[in-house]
């Protein structure tokens, strides 16, 4: 199903809200915080509201938000959102080869334990080699940082799924 900016725009905020569930993964108060900022003028600016909304929210929301995405490379795929599964299976990471499966949980369980949530990374364009590569850079990253980093890339997962919902190229 694909909607026009205008749709959204003029929903009421409730079917707003619905309309654009799973967005940002199982956290509809990002969208529900920016329905009241409505309208938007392009698919970009609604981005921008809700990754303000994002930046604004305090550390424990933040890191609530990155905790509610999926391991990559999740096992049990019926645990994802439609969303979630999508773009795993477009990286690849569905039919990864098993030593490259292991490796993921070895790195997501040593990422997991050293910054307290999960690695979160925009996997539409990417290979399982490529994500693989990615997460062990970013493994040694300061907290900080990759906490930045992870609400950097959960905005990037929101302009794809935002752009697919409307049909239009993601910037």
């Amino acid at each position: 199903m694909t909607v026009t900016l205008a749709e959204l725009n003029a929903l009421p905020a409730d079917q707003f809200v619905k309309a654009l569930e799973g967005l940002y993964e199982h956290s509809n108060w990002i969208v529900r915080d920016a329905a009241a900022r409505r309208p938007f003028e392009t698919p970009e600016a609604l981005i921008q509201v809700t990754q303000g909304v994002v930046c604004n929210a305090s550390e424990a929301q933040q890191k609530a938000l990155i905790c509610a995405h999926p391991e990559l490379g999740e096992a049990q795929l019926h645990r994802l959102t439609t969303a979630s599964q999508q773009e795993q299976r477009g990286a690849g990471l569905v039919a990864a080869p098993p030593e490259q499966l292991t490796r993921l949980r070895q790195l997501n369980a040593a990422y997991r334990q050293r910054h307290g949530f999960p690695f979160v990374v925009a996997v539409k364009g990417m290979t399982a080699t490529m994500i693989l590569d990615a997460l062990a850079v970013r493994l040694e990253r300061p907290g900080d940082v990759e906490l930045a980093e992870a609400l950097e890339q959960i905005g990037r997962i929101a302009a794809i799924r935002l752009a697919a919902l409307l049909d239009v190229p993601p910037e």
